[in-house]
C-alpha cells in the first residue's frame, strides 16, 4: 500500500482532472477515474434529478448513493458535506435547510472548491460556503453541525478512523450523519489494491463492511443503521485493465462483493449523570 501522503496527492491530482471533465465523461468511468468502459451506464451513482434543489451543473456523476435523501435534514439546520465536489449535495441540502439554515462544503481539491463557489454564486446562495481542507482535519469548530453528509469520499481517505473522530467532534450532541460509501465483503486482490486508478475510482480504497461499521461504533456513534445498500458490478472491460484472465476469473467466481452502502448514525446526547438516564 502506498504511504498516506502519496495516496492523498494522487487523489488530489486525479480529482483536479475530474473537475475539468463533463458529467458524461465521469459517468461512464470508474467513479470518474478515467478507466473508461464500453458499457455505457453509471457504475456507482444514483439519479439525483428528482430531488429538490438539484443543480445539473453541480452534478459530476461522482457519487455512489443519495445521502441527502436519507439525511433527515430540517429547516434551519447546519449541514456539512465532506468531499463536496462541485456542490451537488450541498445545494440539495440547502433546499432542505432553507434560507435560515447553513451549508458548508469541504473539499480537498482547489479546482473543485473553485467550481463549487462559482455554482453557488450563479445560484445566488448566500448561506452555502465552501472550504478547502482535509477531512482528516475538518476545518470547522467542534459541535457545529446538526447533520453531516458524505458521498463516496471516505473510501479515498487513508485514515478512516481519524475521519470518524473528526465527524464526532464536529457534530452537535444529538446530531447525526448520513454517509454513502463503497465497502467490501471479502478481499480485493493485491493487484487491484496497488492500482492508483482503481483507488481514485473509489474501489481499491474501500475497507471491509464489518470494519467500516465497527469504526462508527468504536468512535462513539449510536443508532447505526444501514439506510440503503446495492451491489456494484464493475464491467469486465474495466477489470481487464488491472487483472489478467486467470485473476479476472478468480475475482468473478470468488466471494468478493463491492457494495454502495448508505449508513446513518447519531452522536449521543450526554445526560451528565452516572446512570443510563438518557434512555
Amino acid at each position: 500500500m502506498k504511504p498516506d501522503n502519496e495516496i492523498k496527492e494522487m487523489v488530489k491530482q486525479k480529482y483536479s482532472e475530474i473537475a475539468l471533465q463533463d458529467k458524461e465523461t465521469n459517468q461512464v468511468s470508474c467513479c470518474g477515474s478515467g478507466c473508461c468502459s464500453t458499457e455505457v451506464y453509471n457504475i456507482m451513482s444514483d439519479d439525483y434529478s428528482a430531488l429538490g434543489g438539484y443543480a445539473p451543473e453541480a452534478d459530476l456523476g461522482l457519487g455512489c448513493g443519495l445521502p441527502t435523501q436519507f439525511a433527515k435534514i430540517k429547516s434551519g439546520d447546519t449541514v456539512i458535506d465532506l468531499g463536496s465536489g462541485a456542490g451537488n449535495d450541498c445545494f440539495i441540502a440547502r433546499n432542505e435547510t432553507g434560507e435560515d439554515g447553513r451549508v458548508i462544503g469541504i473539499d480537498f481539491t482547489p479546482s473543485m472548491i473553485e467550481k463549487a463557489k462559482a455554482n453557488a454564486q450563479k445560484l445566488g446562495f448566500v448561506n452555502v460556503e465552501f472550504r478547502q481542507g482535509d477531512i482528516e482535519n475538518i476545518p470547522v469548530s467542534a459541535n457545529v453541525a446538526d447533520v453531516i453528509l458524505s458521498n463516496c469520499v471516505l473510501n479515498l481517505v487513508p485514515n478512516k478512523d481519524k475521519v470518524f473522530k473528526e465527524i464526532f467532534r464536529v457534530l452537535k450532541e444529538g446530531g447525526h450523519f448520513s454517509i454513502s460509501d463503497i465497502v467490501l465483503v471479502g478481499e480485493l486482490t493485491e493487484t487491484l489494491r496497488n492500482k492508483a486508478e482503481m483507488y481514485a475510482g473509489c474501489v481499491a480504497g474501500a475497507i471491509q463492511k464489518g470494519a467500516y461499521l465497527e469504526l462508527m461504533k468504536t468512535n462513539g456513534f449510536s443508532n447505526i443503521t444501514i439506510q440503503k445498500e446495492k451491489p456494484i458490478n464493475i464491467p469486465d472491460d474495466i477489470l481487464k485493465n488491472y487483472l489478467n484472465e486467470n485473476e479476472l476469473n478468480s475475482f468473478k467466481s470468488g466471494n468478493t462483493g463491492i457494495f454502495s452502502t448508505t449508513v446513518y448514525a447519531e452522536k449521543p446526547k450526554q445526560c451528565g449523570c452516572a446512570t443510563d438516564c438518557c434512555n
